[in-house]
């Protein structure tokens, strides 16, 4: 009965024993099955997060390049649009450029985790909204039908250094990104080994299960399943990846291939671009030298007439010979006016504006243009701007409202109704005035009004305009800052609208207080004056011109002598030169002088000093522009040429 006990107890604590022995193995394996599934979780999870940033490489990288591929359609479709002004290459260049800037967006948004790569498509942002601004600005010359400036602008657009840098920033972040994606790859091999060790642990431990206990066998089973079915993901995944790559390789082939047509398309455009140019070289020419020449040689009738007249009478009638000349300086001075114009039209004459009372000036004007359009036309002043004046070059202005009463008069052949009229703007303080030209002529149609603007376009006969004139009226309210409206309708007249802003009050005082300051007076000194000139009948009327005034003019025709002259003569007041030379132009040849005469005083003479952003080559030197009257060249030189201490040469 004891020893019964005794083996019951025995086989109890046996049984206990096996009970924990047992549950605790269990305890152990589940621990280490946990662990391991754990291990095996972040290890996948560690892998798809690496494919995932592969793919999000590959889509970087063939984002920028699509961006890439929409900037070159777009400024192909640009380029076609400049040149042959079709609505469609204009409608193909805003769609290329929006998709373009559809691909930025996606750039901006898959970057922002890469400070380095956000920065460098900020950067590209940054530069295609110039871009973009400098590409509208050609396409919006191209809609207007504006083709020289089209073709311009797109050619400058075509050799800005903008473009290096755009492309410079989409290759450096290609190559970024393919730097990127090649260390993903290592991140990803090397996650794909830890999940390969993780998993034949596993099965290792599955195997050892089943040798310890049979319920183990069903969960090996289940993490086999499991295994298999990682192992199928990722051989899909890297199917996936292989697929990428292979899209990637067929983009870059697609791409190459569309570069090369870029290149042969723009091989095609520069040389019709060059026939282009040449043809409306040709065509400018044509139409320039007829209304031009016929100008120039009425102009030039009435100087030679009059002179020839004078000739006649000098000695018999000086009062006739008098008159005669005043005819030929008229005819001379409208000649250099018509040149002053041409230079303004091209933007290398520079404005020279000043404080204008609007409807004084037009009031002093009358007269001429009454003259001007005969006694047939009847013209009224409507004057409604009182007190209220413009900062505008005032010559220019006349020869605006000139052109205006000529085309109106030409308009009416002759017979009509001419109203100039001013209006102010009463609704921002009068911020603005309006000055109509309105006359009850012919009207224009719709398609003479689109092409009013275009330099040298007119509706007259040959040799009876320059197709400037309305030309040189849109560059002069371009230049004040303004704008001109055309209203017009056939059969019933035109109007024209030249809108100026007003200057402010403070601005209008400013220049009040500069205008009252008067110059001190020069005293009338007899100045020593070398006249540097390279034609001679220009020298030779220039220093009588000179010698006119009571200064001792020395000609020198080569600009290569003056140095030494200078040396011979002991020195001089001041030096006369003209600007463009052969041998060596003004400002080179005053450079030489001044590395040894620094307190040379100076005054340049041209015909054409260039855009004003040329000035600078002059220095702080006065110009004086031809032709010129004696009292103008006498101011110049009493600014310029005035003896005081340290002014003389010294030899």
């Amino acid at each position: 009965m004891f020893e019964q006990d005794s083996d019951s107890i025995a086989e109890g604590r046996r049984q206990r024993l096996r009970f924990w022995l047992t549950a605790g193995v269990g305890a152990i394996l589940v621990g280490v099955v946990t662990a391991l599934v754990l291990l095996l979780m972040r290890a996948n999870d560690n892998y798809d997060r690496s494919l995932g940033w592969q793919a999000h490489s590959l889509e970087v990288i063939s984002q920028t390049r699509s961006l890439d591929a929409a900037l070159a359609r777009a400024e192909a479709a640009l380029g076609r649009f400049a040149v042959g002004l079709q609505k469609e290459d204009g409608r193909m260049f805003q769609q290329q450029w929006g998709v373009a800037m559809q691909y930025l967006g996606l750039l901006q948004r898959n970057v922002r985790d890469n400070p380095a790569q956000a920065q460098l498509v900020a950067a590209l942002t940054e530069e295609l909204n110039q871009r973009g601004e400098q590409l509208g600005d050609a396409a919006l010359s191209a809609n207007y039908r504006q083709t020289v400036a089209a073709i311009s602008k797109y050619n400058a657009a075509g050799h800005d250094p903008a473009l290096n840098r755009i492309d410079k920033l989409v290759t450096q972040l290609i190559r970024d990104e393919r730097a990127l994606l090649a260390q993903r790859n290592r991140i990803a091999a090397s996650d794909r080994a830890s999940l390969n060790q993780a998993i034949l642990m596993f099965s290792l431990l599955g195997a050892a299960a089943a040798v310890v206990a049979i319920g183990a066998t069903f969960s090996l089973l289940r993490a086999e399943s499991e295994r298999r079915l990682a192992r199928r993901e990722q051989l899909a995944e890297s199917d996936r990846a292989m697929e990428l790559e292979a899209a990637v390789v067929a983009r870059t082939a697609e791409l190459a291939d569309a570069n090369e047509a870029l290149r042969s398309e723009m091989s095609e455009r520069e040389t019709a671009e060059a026939r282009l140019r040449q043809a409306q070289k040709m065509e400018a020419v044509g139409q320039l030298t007829g209304g031009i020449a016929h100008d120039f040689n009425n102009m030039l009738a009435v100087v030679v007439g009059g002179l020839e007249l004078a000739q006649r009478w000098l000695t018999e009638a000086p009062d006739k010979a008098e008159r005669h000349i005043r005819n030929a300086l008229d005819g001379a001075n409208r000649a250099a006016d018509l040149t002053r114009r041409l230079l303004t039209f091209a933007r290398a004459e520079p404005a020279r504006p000043e404080m204008t009372d609007i409807d004084d000036c037009i009031q002093g004007f009358s007269e001429l243009m009454a003259r001007t359009i005969g006694d047939r036309i009847a013209l009224t002043l409507d004057l409604n701007a009182a007190g209220l004046r413009c900062r505008i070059d005032r010559q220019q202005f006349e020869n605006a409202l000139l052109n205006l009463a000529v085309n109106a008069r030409d308009a009416m052949e002759g017979r009509g109704s001419l109203t100039i009229r001013t209006l102010r703007d009463e609704e921002e303080e009068s911020a603005a005035l309006a000055v109509q030209v309105i006359d009850t002529g012919c009207g224009m149609s719709p398609e003479v009004i689109e092409r009013v603007f275009d330099p040298f376009y007119t509706t007259k006969p040959v040799g009876q305009g320059t197709g400037l004139g309305m030309s040189q009226v849109f560059a002069f309210c371009r230049q004040s800052g303004g704008e001109v409206q055309i209203h017009s309708t056939e059969g019933e007249g035109t109007s024209v609208a030249m809108l100026l802003p007003v200057a402010r009050a403070h601005d209008a005082a400013d220049a009040d207080d500069t205008a009252t300051v008067v110059p001190a007076t020069v005293p009338g000194h007899a100045l020593d004056i070398l006249v540097v000139e390279d034609d001679r009948r220009v020298l030779a009327a220039t220093v009588d011109a000179v010698n006119e005034l009571g200064h001792t003019a020395v000609a020198c025709p080569d600009p290569l002598q003056a140095e030494a002259m200078v040396e011979k003569h002991g020195g001089f007041d001041l030096v006369l030169s003209d600007v463009l030379m052969p041998a060596l132009t003004g400002p080179e040849m005053i450079a030489r002088l001044k590395a040894r005469w620094p307190n040379l005083s100076v005054l340049f003479v041209t015909g054409y000093a260039g855009d004003a952003s040329e000035l600078a080559s002059f220095g702080d030197h006065d110009v004086l522009r031809k032709p010129f009257t004696l009292a103008a060249l006498d101011q110049a030189i009493q600014r310029c040429g005035s003896p005081r201490e340290g002014t003389r040469l010294a030899s």
